[in-house]
């Protein structure tokens, strides 16, 4: 392991100090660790922030809820607020890792956690995400757990991460904390696509500190619900995924937020699924309808040729979870 000077702050003004000298924040430490480990990230300072006042679960004026950055994966699954207002993201962090990794991961953690593409851990294999410039050993290798949205020539790996993609089917937003101050950002661009700066991941300036992500007031009801298919039903990340919120109201569809997992280089909004649903009564047909636009604009590699049916299919099924008429 690559040495590194490791200090504990206690206050915010103390963390973006250490943050604008080049310091990586870390605190459940259950992704960096293990890249410190394969040398895959070598930073020099660490600094450990998990004694910062970032670990509520709050609601908001408007009716929506806040979740500090240091809330534990298990903390927001379990909160009660979160389940009931938000099924989708207690059940997208319950199927996420092991019991003990979600006992000590964040929410900010979560969110911020780089691929598991076996490629870029692996420091012998070119990787542009991880070397800009040397090339992506994934596009002609064993790809069978990789992208078919929102890739590029330089990148086809996809975001790991199960709660992101309830995030961003319920349009969430990050709150920042930096050196020029706070700032929000809808989580849609918070995490980058790959383009041409695969290295470039999150919109985060210099030194900023994640330290809320804000869910916004949706009508009520709201059903909602996590999908989530993998090769195998025990710690293992998705082959695809589906988060649904329906606001269903006389017998109508009057809100409709979709979003997928496993299959983007981010996490995939649908707005097309979206639209087909709106002022539709729910039905078979229309999850069918719907769904089989989920995979548009796919770009199959040459593993994951199943992957644009596979999406359809989870979709389709989801939809008739959360809105009915199984």
């Amino acid at each position: 392991m690559h040495p590194f000077t490791y200090t504990r702050v206690s206050d915010t003004r103390a963390a973006l100090a250490a943050g604008r000298r080049g310091g990586r924040y870390i605190a459940g430490g259950t992704t960096l660790v293990d890249l410190m480990r394969e040398t895959v990230e070598t930073p020099d300072t660490l600094v450990d922030i998990s004694a910062l006042p970032l670990h509520e679960v709050t609601a908001t004026e408007g009716g929506g809820l806040r979740i500090g950055a240091l809330v534990r994966m298990a903390e927001a699954a379990a909160h009660p607020a979160v389940r009931e207002a938000y099924p989708v993201i207690s059940q997208a962090l319950e199927l996420s890792a092991s019991p003990q990794l979600r006992n000590m991961a964040t929410i900010g953690g979560n969110i911020m956690q780089r691929t598991r593409c076996t490629y870029f851990r692996d420091v012998s294999a070119n990787c542009n995400k991880r070397e800009p410039g040397t090339g992506c050993a994934a596009r002609d290798g064993f790809n069978r757990s990789h992208a078919i949205l929102g890739t590029s020539d330089s990148c086809v790996a996809t975001h790991p991460s199960d709660v992101a993609v309830a995030f961003a089917a319920l349009e969430a937003s990050v709150h920042l904390l930096g050196p020029d101050g706070a700032r929000e950002v809808p989580f849609a661009d918070f995490l980058l696509e790959p383009g041409s700066t695969p290295n470039r991941e999150q919109a985060l300036h210099k030194g900023e500190l994640i330290t809320a992500v804000e869910i916004p007031a949706h009508p009520r009801p709201l059903r909602s619900g996590y999908l989530k298919v993998r090769d195998r039903q025990s710690y293992e990340f998705a082959l695809t995924s589906a988060a649904v919120a329906l606001h269903i109201k006389g017998g109508v569809i009057h809100a409709a937020k979709v979003a997928a997992g496993g299959v983007g280089t981010v996490p995939w909004k649908l707005p097309a699924v979206e639209q087909r649903l709106l002022g539709e009564r729910p039905s078979k047909s229309l999850w069918t309808e719907a769904s089989e636009l989920a995979a548009d604009g796919a770009r199959p590699l040459h593993h994951n040729g199943f992957k644009p049916a596979l999406l359809r299919r989870t979709v389709e099924r989801q939809l008739r979870i959360v809105g009915g008429t199984k």
